[in-house]
């Protein structure tokens, strides 16, 4: 490592945009998953421009060190984590909505754009932003980019990458990529968009992005019916599933993160005895939304649901919306957590949970699970002490065979975090060989140095690159 890597840095985004000194810059080495490894950053640098981003990228390539994205920090992969002797490369200060074009539904954003900020503008058009991870009021649209992120409403509206036309990236050697297009239909060449979105900092930096708008849908009513078992709350999603509704959001609380948001907000959320809780909303409008309510409530109650209430009310279902999104904050107030993203059939969710609580058992903890029901993306969390090494090395197996189990019933080891710094080894055992062979080649393809993030998505290769 040298000075004129520095000096290039800051001839890049100025001083003031520069960190050096390691008790600035350690604020930037991970993310929330306490379980991912990181290092320390050499250097922290803010561009501004895509300009910017561009010479950052140049000149680390020039010194042979290695880059890491970095948006909010909110991710639960460690795929902005540091590496000793990186420079992070923070996107926060690009956060102007570059366009917002009404007639032709779409946004042009830059990576640092707040989620809820998106959010806001569009509806201030009439217009609807519908990805909605649980932090969307401070994670930026460049790490829901990178990781593919998803949200609550993922069951009726999908992912990110369903609202991506084009995008602008910074590779490996500085030049800059653009993908895709403005117009509804496009299919020339192969498609760029998709294999960049997901790919989490390790084949580009993202630096703007076009993305699809919806019309602004009515304000939801909200449903929530409450289980004395597991077993029958996924029951009940199979029959909304099975009828032929797409309610705008279905997430599934099981007895301990109800009682910990309850606890949390302070509020009685479900009976002594309930193990499980559904929370639909239907945003569709008039007498069709009711009749969805009202379709959902029945089968609800159908297969044993103990207690059922509707609302059209906005404030109150926005209150009952807000233990779901408070859950991981409220396990989070009762002690440390490793939080899980696997996804599985929506039929074998019941089968999820309860194998959850089982490796708790095992483990001599505490498992928590919530998810979105809606498209069977579960989020189990593992509670432990963080001053113990022993409970924290059975937290680890308990987190890995959650893993396992995910793959048995026939599911994924992520469905919006990504796989980050965390997840490589089982990423293999999803994709297999050929899969991995194909990652490999492509990855080798835009950053044939091996710069970019390196240890995310991928193992990083022995030898790979010298030790800056």
């Amino acid at each position: 490592m040298t000075a004129a890597l520095l000096d290039a840095l800051r001839g890049a985004v100025g001083s003031g945009n520069l960190l050096t000194d390691p008790a600035a810059t350690a604020g930037y080495a991970h993310d929330m998953m306490p379980l991912a490894p990181y290092g320390r950053p050499y250097a922290v640098v803010m561009p501004s421009t895509t300009e910017q981003v561009q010479a950052c990228v140049r000149a680390c390539a020039g010194a042979g060190v290695p880059v890491v994205t970095r948006g909010a920090g909110t991710g639960l992969t460690g795929a902005a984590n540091a590496l000793d002797g990186c420079v992070v490369l923070v996107t926060a200060r690009m956060n102007r909505i570059v366009e917002l074009d009404p007639d032709n539904r779409l946004a042009v954003v830059e990576p640092g754009v707040v989620n809820q900020d998106l959010k806001t503008a569009a509806a201030a058009q009439g217009l609807f932003y519908p990805p909605d991870p649980s932090s969307l009021d401070t994670c930026t649209l460049g790490g829901n980019l990178a990781t593919n992120a998803g949200g609550l409403c993922c069951g009726k509206y999908g992912v990110t990458g369903d609202y991506v036309l084009g995008l602008e990236a910074v590779l490996a050697d500085g030049s800059l990529l653009r993908t895709g297009r403005r117009t509804v239909k496009g299919v020339a060449g192969y498609d760029l968009t998709r294999l960049l979105v997901g790919s989490e900092g390790t084949l580009g930096v993202i630096t703007r992005a076009t993305l699809a708008l919806r019309p602004l849908p009515e304000a939801p009513g909200t449903l929530i019916a409450a289980f004395d078992s597991v077993k029958a709350a996924g029951e009940s999603v199979n029959r909304v599933v099975r009828a032929g509704l797409v309610p705008s959001l279905m997430e599934i609380m099981d007895a301990t993160s109800l009682r910990a948001s309850a606890a949390y907000l302070r509020t009685e959320l479900a009976g002594a005895g309930d193990q499980a809780l559904l929370l639909c909303q239907s945003d569709t409008g008039g007498a069709a939304g009711e009749d969805e309510l009202d379709r959902m409530e029945k089968l609800f109650r159908q297969a044993g649901a103990v207690y059922t209430h509707a609302t059209r009310d906005a404030a109150e279902g926005a209150l009952l919306l807000r233990a779901r999104r408070v859950s991981l904050t409220a396990l989070e107030a009762r002690g440390a957590c490793m939080t899980e993203d696997v996804a599985v059939p929506r039929t074998r969710i019941a089968d999820l949970v309860d194998g959850c609580a089982e490796i708790g058992a095992r483990a001599g903890l505490t498992v928590a699970v919530v998810g979105h029901a809606g498209d069977g993306n579960m989020h189990p969390t593992v509670l432990y002490d963080r001053a113990s090494p022993e409970e924290y090395a059975r937290a680890r197996e308990a987190f890995d065979a959650i893993l396992a189990l995910a793959l048995a019933l026939g599911g994924t080891i992520t469905g919006e975090h990504g796989v980050g710094k965390l997840k490589q080894e089982w990423l293999e055992r999803e994709v297999g060989p050929v899969g991995m062979r194909v990652h490999r080649a492509v990855k080798d393809a835009l950053d044939p140095a091996g710069l970019f993030n390196p240890g995310a998505v991928l193992a990083e290769r022995p030898g790979a690159r010298d030790a800056p």
